[in-house]
């Protein structure tokens, strides 16, 4: 694929993934524009910081690399990808995740090791 196509493709990812959070979310999301020029995340939403991809040939650690370069210390990097055919994934740090299971397990009656009530 040459650049431009590749280009076109990424940024068809970007905005996919912006109307999917949109919907969802029920807030606009919209990709930011020279985020390629300026090293930076392609989208923010709060405290997370998103690098989307939408590529056939996987190379996660180096796009984790890339967002967690960009990241401030107090907000979550995450990679969001999909190839063709495939639903949107998303790859974080443990140590991100972690706090986002115990606040739901905070707000949850009862834990995974227990019958969920009736």
């Amino acid at each position: 694929m040459t650049g431009r196509m590749s280009r076109n493709k990424g940024a068809r990812g970007e905005n996919e993934l912006a109307a999917i959070l949109s919907d969802e979310l029920g807030t606009v999301v919209k990709r930011k524009l020279g985020q390629a020029r300026d090293g930076a995340d392609d989208i923010e939403i709060g405290k997370f910081r998103i690098e989307v991809k939408r590529r056939e040939t996987l190379a996660i650690m180096q796009w984790c690399k890339q967002i967690e370069a960009c990241t401030p210390k107090d907000q979550v990097p995450l990679v969001v990808f999909r190839q063709n055919g495939q639903e949107w994934r998303v790859v974080l740090r443990l140590r991100d995740l972690i706090p986002m299971i115990r606040e739901e397990l905070a707000a949850t009656p009862y834990h995974a090791a227990e019958s969920p009530p009736e």
